[in-house]
């Protein structure tokens, strides 16, 4: 029966990974757990101290702070305690942490170097965290690179590769994904030899623009991206085929929480494709974003973020705590956004709708004509063998 990262843990945790070396489940693990708030408890990144245990960590006085992102609360608690009982993680060693949120700047940042008991080093980026301004980052990769996250994430890598010796790893979930890929591809050549593979877990892509600046081939055989079935963020300016999908348990955008993803017999349960409704989704958004230029992406992600500022919550949680009152206060903020503004975002609302329905027709098209192919060929050689029989 399949389970899910934590009864992974619980399951394989008797396994030290030298016994059982790591995989791509290992990596979810750490990426997910990457997103625990280790303010306090995990030296930074600019000193120079000792890898912190996750026993010490667990007898922390601030130990409840690493669960105050309440969404994942109950779950992120579940894989901490699992992991803490393991043989395979109870060894688990931490340092070199940084937490950075900027909302003049519209940064979200964070990042953890990981030590196993084997000697494995990896360097985990957090993605999007429960921060208005996190979200607002992610959307501003639409038209602007580097976001300061991405320009956080080589530093951060040219910084520990110098602290650590030997091979490591590198990855994130979601835009942590993404900032592994960034910081990989754009640092240097001794630094990148080093590293072993590079785990993007259903992290947007890159504009073609930038794959194409930074020579994205030269680390792209060592990158393992995983997707769920349904995928929308992981599919942003995504070009390269090159990518597994796991089954989730989830449904839609929910996929995208990795405590969905299925595992069974310490592996992913992996689909052979994605959803063909999800694939047209992410294709029509892809070709309708890059079909603006910079100066209406930036309007539309500012008036977005300007209207959901109005609730006046300073993150997700808030936002949803008191529903009424946000979104009392987003309809609010819309009555008041200026005519030319509202003419803008109906218009690219507008050419979105068109080349979805353009799409749809030439993909419905491409079927009816494929279908009629068939019945041609089928009714040939019917008539061939008919032919053959009255000879």
């Amino acid at each position: 029966m399949a389970d899910t990262i934590i009864g992974y843990v619980k399951q394989y945790g008797d396994y030290t990974f030298k016994e059982k070396p790591m995989n791509d489940v290992d990596s979810l693990v750490l990426c997910q757990f990457a997103y625990l708030k280790f303010d306090g408890m995990v030296p930074g990144v600019l000193q120079d101290r000792t890898f912190v245990s996750i026993r010490r960590v667990a007898a922390h006085a601030d130990y409840e702070h690493l669960y105050a992102d309440t969404r994942y609360e109950k779950s992120n608690r579940a894989l901490f305690e699992a992991m803490l009982r393991s043989r395979r993680f109870s060894r688990l060693k931490m340092n070199y942490y940084v937490n950075i949120v900027e909302p003049a700047k519209e940064t979200q940042f964070s990042a953890i170097t990981f030590l196993l008991e084997d000697g494995t080093i990896y360097l985990a980026y957090r993605g999007t965290d429960e921060t208005i301004v996190g979200w607002k980052e992610d959307f501003n990769m639409a038209y602007l690179f580097p976001i300061p996250g991405q320009t956080y994430s080589l530093k951060y890598l040219e910084v520990v590769a110098g602290k650590v010796s030997g091979s490591f790893y590198v990855g994130g979930h979601s835009k942590g994904g993404n900032l592994a890929i960034c910081a990989a591809m754009q640092c240097a050549a001794e630094i990148q030899e080093r590293i072993i593979k590079i785990y993007n877990m259903d992290g947007p892509g890159f504009r073609p623009e930038v794959l194409k600046q930074f020579d994205y081939e030269k680390i792209a055989g060592r990158i393992v991206k995983i997707l769920p079935h349904s995928s929308l963020i992981g599919m942003i300016f995504e070009t390269d085929t090159r990518y597994h999908v796991v089954e989730s348990k989830g449904f839609g955008l929910l996929q995208h929480d990795p405590y969905t993803w299925l595992v069974k017999d310490g592996g992913f349960v992996y689909a052979k494709d994605l959803y063909r409704s999800s694939k047209f989704t992410n294709s029509t958004i892809n070709e309708w974003v890059l079909s603006l230029d910079e100066e209406h992406l930036k309007t539309f992600v500012n008036t977005v973020f300007q209207v959901l500022s109005a609730s006046q919550a300073k993150d997700l949680i808030e936002f949803t705590a008191d529903w009424r009152k946000s979104m009392n206060g987003v309809i609010a903020a819309l009555r008041e956004v200026d005519d030319e503004t509202k003419k803008i975002l109906k218009d690219m609302i507008k050419a979105l709708a068109v080349l979805g329905r353009k799409r749809l027709i030439n993909t419905q098209l491409k079927g009816v004509g494929a279908e009629s192919t068939k019945q041609k060929i089928s009714s040939g050689s019917t008539g061939r063998r008919s032919m053959k029989k009255r000879e």
